[in-house]
């Protein structure tokens, strides 16, 4: 498969009020060829709008110019207020590799936006975080000191002079910083407060730097510094975390503003912990959070199975649930309503839509089965019997989990759950796999056939398309023995009052493996290829013979179990 670099955008304008203005730059975004526009989180407190876009490079450093001269042109930074730092009109435009691209390589991309922005629009702009050009630089806050009113003063010093662009007050336009770095969680932490000083307090027991040591008194007191003269500071409780403290007027609230800049080193959950602990040391609450911009998938699906764990829950649920149980953990819809198809990255760019088949309900599929097409067929109806086996296995997994007395033995039956979960999906998704394979062997009958290069292109497609309507039945065979696996254990060790249960799971992956069987090998006499097909046909042989003696075996046991 060819590669196909993305990079994700997020600028922030420093507007958050005037829609029509927002509308205007995001409008520029939007009609460039090759980039989608994923999010537009306007703030009217912080007069600041997050937008999140991603495409090819060339089509994200031309829509992220687009927006930058748009927002030269209508935004008047001597006229601009509002509470989250800022310098510039586009106050910074991060860049951030998604795909197939490497960070080096983003960073180059950076700097030829920042080149063409300096150059052309006459803005003064700063590379920082891996497309800095000095050490000093790299620091964000360290290149945004000052903000917009002492940006005059600061183009002045020549250890302030842009990576690009004059070295002029630009009144209107201000400063642009613009970076190639990871992925950044913008997180707010809301408190049951109204004042900054003490949403400060939460912040910096939370933040990486800390804050500074005094002496004596830790807010009057002396600040005591190192041989350098540089001030002491007590760390935070999370690496990789920048925190502040301020009150947002729209909300009546004081919140814990966060970067998170590691998620590895300090989860999205534990940032939202650490400040817990903090504001209820201090007497005050956290009421909930909110999310700017968007969040990778896996960052929920951590947290929602941090909570779980705490509950003593079963962690095999579907994706969703555990994602809405770390949105609810987190208060994530206190503000408004936590959309996960329009906050979580994976769900904008790639969402897997089910197939055509699993999206039926019972009665359709088994109606579209029935009906005089010959897809779906037996591959597809294996995959979902296979589906329903896992299916049954995991819900006595996740009933053991709950069960009154069992406690101590929760976490065992949730992994068990886990497995049984992702078995479950993957099964299902072998359902349409099954027939788009077969119409892919249709396609590859119907092609011309006029001339001999005509005729040997049909032979290898037919040949491809065979390869892979065995390759899938082959799949739901192998991953129907797994099904096995859970069921042996939730015979043995499980709920005893769900024990058939797990051995209607058993006779439902034996049924999913023969059936499998039965489309592999009427696919491989349409195959030419002995080696491939011997090989095959064996190991499809020796499932087989596995998923019969596994079905008497554990049959067996759930049979004796009920005298």
């Amino acid at each position: 498969m060819s590669k196909r670099p993305l990079i994700e955008c997020v600028p922030n304008f420093s507007e958050g009020r005037n829609i029509e203005v927002i509308d205007q730059i995001t409008g520029e975004i939007e009609k460039v060829e090759g980039v989608k526009l994923l999010d537009v989180d306007p703030g009217k407190a912080t007069n600041r709008t997050v937008v999140t876009f991603v495409g090819e490079p060339e089509a994200v450093v031309e829509a992220a110019f687009l927006a930058i001269k748009k927002a030269s042109e209508l935004i008047d930074m001597s006229k601009h207020k509002g509470e989250h730092p800022r310098m510039g009109a586009t106050d910074v435009c991060p860049m951030i590799p998604v795909r197939d691209i490497s960070m080096k390589e983003t960073a180059e991309y950076a700097a030829a936006l920042g080149k063409r922005v300096g150059e052309e629009l006459k803005i003064p702009v700063y590379l920082y975080e891996n497309a800095a050009t000095t050490p000093e630089r790299r620091n964000l806050a360290t290149v945004r000191s000052g903000e917009y009113e002492g940006l005059a003063d600061k183009l002045k010093d020549p250890k302030w002079k842009p990576d690009f662009g004059p070295a002029e007050f630009n009144a209107g336009a201000g400063a642009t910083a613009i970076s190639a770095r990871d992925f950044l969680i913008a997180y707010n932490v809301n408190l049951n407060t109204t004042s900054v000083r003490r949403a400060n307090s939460v912040a910096f027991d939370v933040r990486e730097k800390g804050r500074v040591k005094r002496e004596g008194d830790p807010i009057k007191g002396k600040i005591l510094r190192n041989a350098n003269g540089d001030p002491l500071r007590e760390p935070g409780k999370c690496k990789g975390v920048k925190a502040i403290g301020w009150y947002i007027e729209e909300y009546g609230i004081a919140q814990i503003s966060m970067n998170i800049t590691d998620t590895k080193v300090t989860p999205l959950h534990e940032a939202f912990e650490a400040c817990r602990e903090s504001a209820s040391n201090r007497g005050l609450r956290v009421t909930g959070s909110e999310l700017v911009g968007l969040v990778p998938k896996k960052v929920m699906i951590d947290a929602g199975k941090f909570y779980l764990t705490q509950q003593k829950r079963s962690r095999g649920i579907p994706e969703l649930e555990i994602i809405h149980i770390a949105a609810k953990s987190m208060g994530l819809d206190e503000m408004y309503p936590f959309d996960p198809e329009k906050k979580i990255i994976e769900y904008q760019l790639e969402k897997p839509e089910p197939g055509p088949l699993v999206s039926k309900n019972l009665r359709e599929f088994a109606f579209e089965t029935a009906s005089e097409s010959v897809a779906p067929g037996g591959g597809s109806v294996a995959a979902y019997v296979g589906a329903l086996g896992a299916s049954l296995a995991t819900m006595v997994a996740n009933l053991s989990s709950h069960k009154r007395g069992w406690d101590d033995r929760w976490e065992y039956f949730s992994d068990w759950a886990e497995k049984g979960q992702q078995l479950t999906e993957e099964l299902l998704e072998l359902v349409d796999r099954d027939t788009e394979a077969f119409n892919t062997i249709i396609s590859a009958i119907r092609m011309p056939k006029s001339t001999d290069e005509e005729k040997e292109e049909r032979r290898k497609a037919i040949d491809a398309a065979t390869k892979l309507a065995i390759e899938v039945p082959f799949k739901t065979m192998e991953l129907s023995l797994g099904v096995f696996d859970i069921a042996e254990a939730m015979i043995k060790e499980g709920n005893p009052t769900s024990v058939t249960d797990a051995g209607v799971g058993v006779l439902c992956a034996r049924a999913a493996a023969l059936a499998a069987h039965m489309n592999v090998l009427v696919n491989c006499a349409d195959l030419d290829d002995e080696s491939y097909v011997s090989d095959i046909t064996s190991r499809a042989e020796k499932i087989k013979d596995i998923a019969i003696a596994r079905e008497v075996e554990l049959t067996t046991m759930v049979l004796q179990g009920l005298k």
